[in-house]
């Protein structure tokens, strides 16, 4: 499903608030989309794969690309849509940015000024700030690009309902008829990761709404079927930069630094 939004513009601002559990299905825009929120998490899902977007981050969504959003916890999406000749050309696929704390006030201005009847030449001047700090910004690994072989796409569908599953390449070989060498060669080829980096992946994905939610590092490690906190930690740290308990405290009191992940 195609949906536009203020089309004749080259830029809009739009504010959304969604309960928590809401499912936006799948569409495109004509228009690209950077997709952020105040509060809240989102799960944005495509063909290429899936991102977690917490409120630290935001993700970009080039023109006609078809994506569905899945919330946790009561998001206050506000989101830009930019006409495709504003669009730089170094970001053709979806991607996780990190949020600097000077384009989440842009932002949010950008959106009080869209609901004015009349715009004046900041408007403008703001619109081409915020285009050139988001060019800017830091892309973060929160991406889980998912397969088109139908034997990975197995494996990577069972690991999404049960992420705590500790089978081995050989085990999963036995399910879909292949070998583990096999099955290795095709996550590199396929995802440009191993299945173990690739699982870990998953694992931070699942991990990010259940620590926002409030859930503690302890229960979020074992649920994901970690053997102790400081492996899960240190997973953690290793991908975003933080640990988890570093991490929620710069996201509690806004101090989102680039270089740290945070």
């Amino acid at each position: 499903m195609l949906i536009d939004h203020a089309s004749s513009a080259p830029f809009a601002a739009v504010a959304l608030d969604y309960s928590d559990g809401w499912r936006v299905s799948r569409h495109s825009h004509r228009q690209a989309q950077f997709l952020y929120a105040a509060s809240g998490l989102m799960r944005v899902i495509s063909q290429q794969g899936a991102w977690v977007i917490p409120p630290t981050r935001g993700v970009w969504i080039p023109p006609y690309v078809e994506h569905e959003i899945v919330m946790s916890g009561v998001v206050r999406m506000r989101t830009l849509f930019i006409d495709r000749s504003r669009a730089p050309s170094p970001m053709p696929e979806c991607c996780v940015l990190a949020v600097t704390p000077l384009l989440r006030e842009m932002i949010l201005r950008a959106v009080d000024l869209e609901l004015r009847p009349r715009r004046d030449t900041f408007y403008q001047r703001l619109q081409a700030l915020i285009l050139s700090e988001i060019f800017s910004l830091e892309s973060m690994p929160l991406h889980l690009p998912m397969p088109r072989d139908r034997r990975l796409q197995v494996i990577c569908q069972a690991l999404m309902a049960a992420p705590r599953q500790d089978r081995t390449l050989d085990d999963w070989g036995l399910e879909v008829g292949a070998s583990a060498r096999t099955l290795s060669r095709l996550f590199t080829r396929e995802l440009g990761m191993s299945f173990g980096e690739w699982r870990q992946q998953l694992r931070l994905t699942e991990a990010l709404p259940r620590l926002l939610a409030g859930d503690g590092v302890q229960k979020v490690a074992r649920d994901l079927g970690y053997g102790s906190s400081r492996a899960f930690s240190s997973m953690f740290r290793r991908l975003l930069g933080a640990t988890p308990s570093d991490y929620l405290r710069h996201h509690a009191s806004g101090n989102y630094s680039k270089g740290h992940g945070v």
